[in-house]
């Protein structure tokens, strides 16, 4: 593959690709190496374009920061557009480029970040340096934060922030962030995703618990057949599908994009192409397994095996669903909740969906903009506690068979440069008139 790393770069790649070298990779627990680097390179950045960066760092290095940008309008609601800075890991043996270089190939920027999401960072600060540098303003205060500890749920990031400064959102009623404003492919046309809610997410252990033994032994109590019988029974359940108000629009305008006539939620969410796993999620409760931990000799039966698991559930199901997960995996197992966080739903309507949908338009005419609900998560959730209502919208044009979905803690993530120019465009655009 040919490299262009010495191509001039837009400010914006330039932005992303500094802050994908700054190491920020998130293992979750409270193991990280922190976001207190990239978080100075953003102050510095915001103070360069005139404004006056706040930071938190409530655990060493775990570093937040924040600047409010004065509208023209005060006395609107303010506007928080956030973003997170800490990263999953990589393994770099696994990539085509090391995952920290931040490598230009084939008109793409490469590196763990590119889409998840320093690639927003960068369009959050130079949207909001365009408008500054013209000498203008945007229509309403706009509150400029960056988050840490977002892949770990935010419990050492956004929930620290909104617990210990809830002033730094102080007016505020709406928030962008991401996963959404993206592109994706129905047949040859191109459609846009506007995230309006997010599925719960709760992290469990499975404990299995047995009678130690030697390896050879006749043996029946065993935690390690205990826990392997629930992860695979669990990992294998189809769960039912159920459709939420954001997620039955999005299947009645995907159905009449594609021409569709089934009434089959999977059915129609493929023909969104590479996106179609991404969406199919959104329709049902997942429980993927992730983790595996037992024994410590060949020839020793363990006491003891644990599992985790990653559960998203649509909002309101939390509690049906751990009933459910408890009588999957039987008496023989214990299920303990390690983190849990709220589902979301926000409406697909009102002034803000309406500019939302009006800067793609805008910047790509004709394209139709869809609501759906994300399998994942953000910090809006955070921001909710505060009646703060979140959508997801990094706004990014892709190619139409771009796998861009399957970019998120994947291996070799990577985003095209021009798509990164387009939300800039489409970004300080909103700011400018919402």
């Amino acid at each position: 593959m040919p490299s262009h790393d010495d191509a001039p770069l837009a400010e914006v790649a330039r932005i992303a690709r500094d802050l994908i070298r700054i190491d920020t990779t998130n293992h979750g627990g409270g193991t990280a190496k922190g976001e207190r680097e990239a978080a100075e390179y953003v102050g510095s950045y915001l103070e360069s374009i005139g404004l006056d960066p706040v930071f938190y760092e409530p655990i060493a290095r775990r570093t937040n920061v924040m600047a409010r940008v004065p509208g023209r309008n005060p006395d609107k609601p303010a506007l928080v557009l956030h973003g997170h800075l800490d990263v999953v890991p990589a393994i770099a043996e696994d990539w085509s480029v090391d995952p920290f270089a931040g490598e230009i190939r084939d008109g793409m920027l490469w590196g763990r970040g590119a889409v998840d999401m320093k690639d927003m960072d960068a369009m959050m600060l130079t949207a909001t340096a365009d408008i500054l540098r013209a000498g203008e303003q945007p229509e309403r205060d706009v509150i400029l934060t960056f988050f840490a500890d977002e892949e770990n749920g935010g419990v050492e990031g956004s929930e620290l922030v909104v617990k210990n400064h809830p002033e730094w959102f102080e007016g505020a009623t709406e928030a962008i962030s991401e996963v959404g404003g993206f592109s994706i492919g129905v047949g040859d046309r191109r459609a846009y995703l506007l995230q309006v809610g997010e599925k719960a997410l709760i992290w469990i252990r499975l404990v299995a618990r047995g009678r130690a033994a030697h390896g050879s032994s006749f043996h029946f109590d065993n935690a390690v057949t205990h826990l392997a019988h629930a992860v695979a029974t669990l990992g294998t359940t189809q769960w039912p599908v159920s459709l939420t108000p954001a997620t039955a629009e999005m299947v009645s305008r995907l159905g009449e994009l594609a021409g569709s006539t089934s009434s089959d939620p999977d059915e129609v969410a493929m023909a969104a192409g590479t996106a179609s796993g991404f969406l199919r999620s959104t329709f049902r409760t997942t429980t993927n397994p992730t983790g595996l931990t037992a024994g410590y000799k060949h020839n020793v039966i363990p006491d003891r095996a644990e599992a985790l698991i990653d559960v998203r559930v649509l909002p309101g199901t939390e509690d049906a669903a751990l009933a459910e997960i408890r009588r999957i995996v039987g008496p023989h197992v214990e299920v303990e909740i390690v983190h849990q966080d709220i589902g979301l739903e926000v409406p697909f309507s009102g002034g803000l969906v309406d500019a939302m949908v009006g800067a793609l338009g805008h910047h790509d005419p004709g394209a139709p903009v869809v609501p759906y609900l994300l399998g994942g998560g953000t910090d809006n959730k955070a921001l909710a506690t505060l009646g703060i209502e979140g959508y997801g919208f990094a706004p990014l044009r892709l190619p139409l068979d771009f796998e861009f979905t399957g970019m998120f803690h994947g291996v070799d993530e990577r985003v095209p440069l021009d798509a990164l120019d387009f939300g800039r465009a489409v970004l300080a655009d909103l700011l400018r008139t919402y």
